[in-house]
């Protein structure tokens, strides 16, 4: 069973409070979850030690085990000191191919360039 840790949101509405739990990595966002190792409190300040806290002695268990960690979450562990590699950066997307027959509509008559003669 893959496991990932990442974050597993609580609180209330307008009230966001994030857990970082260790999961499966087919579990739904916010099922059940293996161990909470820490937390996340977004509406708290930058540099207001309570934002985030996180057990270090089990995150570094869990990645040698070989647990996967979310781009959030691997953020939070770099500025804790327990990983020294940069998250990995998502592919730009590529625009989608229109279906169309040509691909492009046509130009309104007061937009096209004029004819050579």
């Amino acid at each position: 069973m893959p496991t990932t840790i990442r974050l597993s949101r609580a609180g209330t509405h307008k009230r966001p409070y994030y857990r970082i739990v260790v999961t499966s990595s087919r579990s739904p966002r916010d099922s059940k979850f293996i161990e909470r190792i820490g937390t996340y409190n977004p509406l708290l300040g930058q540099e207001d030690p309570k934002r985030v806290t996180i057990d270090a002695e089990r995150a570094k268990y869990w990645l040698s085990v070989g647990a996967q960690i979310s781009s959030r979450v691997h953020g939070f562990f770099n500025k804790a000191g327990i990983v020294d590699t940069k998250p990995a950066q998502r592919a730009a997307r590529k625009p989608r191919k229109d279906k169309g027959g040509e691909g492009a509509a046509p130009a309104a008559e007061g937009t096209a360039a004029p004819a050579a003669a």
